[in-house]
């Protein structure tokens, strides 16, 4: 394990330990994909306040299952932008728990570097988890691009906030709404992309957040 900290923080204690997590954030590692074997991606589902966790993991890049993991916790935070961590950080923990097969390279349901304070869900579980983490989103958390993004497949545009490059708005179908990639934490905004456009088949999203929401939403209905 890398970082780890309390979670029952009030709202203001959070944003601080954000602040300072941030020196601690690595999105300078040039992650080979080569070496990466198996990818996960894990989602959080939250009703009636009891938050549900999936973590699937598949081979890279057939991208078949290899394992699925689930837990479940009452939900111990209010939603509040730019602290998902501390709404969803535990669950995912526990799920994480009980993986027998460790990822390479995890993709989370939200966003990594490309948050106000640098630290969205992928980047505070990487480095709690000392793993290459990605975020892709559905929906812009911060950031400007220049231009229109091309419509076809593959296309992307740098996301930047404050003079900094914290992402890519990347098309994953072409013709269909874009989403908001980001590394995480142990590789690059570059690598990110890559991966995330690597494990997108049909659909918008990658597949193992595609299976990690339906697992959780199966979990939930339970």
């Amino acid at each position: 394990m890398g970082v780890e900290h309390r979670w029952d923080l009030e709202p203001g204690e959070a944003v601080a330990l954000q602040k300072d997590l941030r020196k601690q954030i690595d999105v300078s590692v040039p992650l080979n994909l080569d070496d990466v074997e198996l990818v996960a991606g894990v989602d959080v589902s939250v009703k009636n306040d009891i938050s549900r966790a999936a973590v699937v993991v598949m081979s890279y890049p057939e991208l078949a299952t290899v394992e699925t993991e689930t837990a479940a916790i009452p939900t111990p935070f209010p939603y509040i932008s730019g602290l998902l961590t501390f709404r969803e950080g535990e669950v995912i923990l526990e799920a994480w728990s009980k993986l027998q097969h460790k990822p390479d390279a995890v993709i989370f349901d939200g966003q990594g570097y490309a948050h106000p304070r640098r630290l969205g869900i992928a980047t505070h579980m990487g480095l709690w988890l000392d793993v290459p983490t990605a975020g892709c989103g559905k929906t812009k958390l911060v950031g400007t691009i220049e231009g229109e993004l091309p419509e076809e497949k593959g296309s992307s545009k740098p996301l930047t906030h404050r003079g900094e490059q914290v992402g890519y708005l990347l098309r994953t179908r072409t013709r269909v709404k874009p989403v908001y990639v980001s590394a995480g934490h142990l590789m690059t905004h570059e690598a990110a992309r890559t991966l995330v456009l690597s494990c997108t088949t049909r659909y918008r999203l990658p597949e193992p957040i595609r299976a990690a929401d339906r697992l959780a939403g199966q979990f939930l209905a339970k």
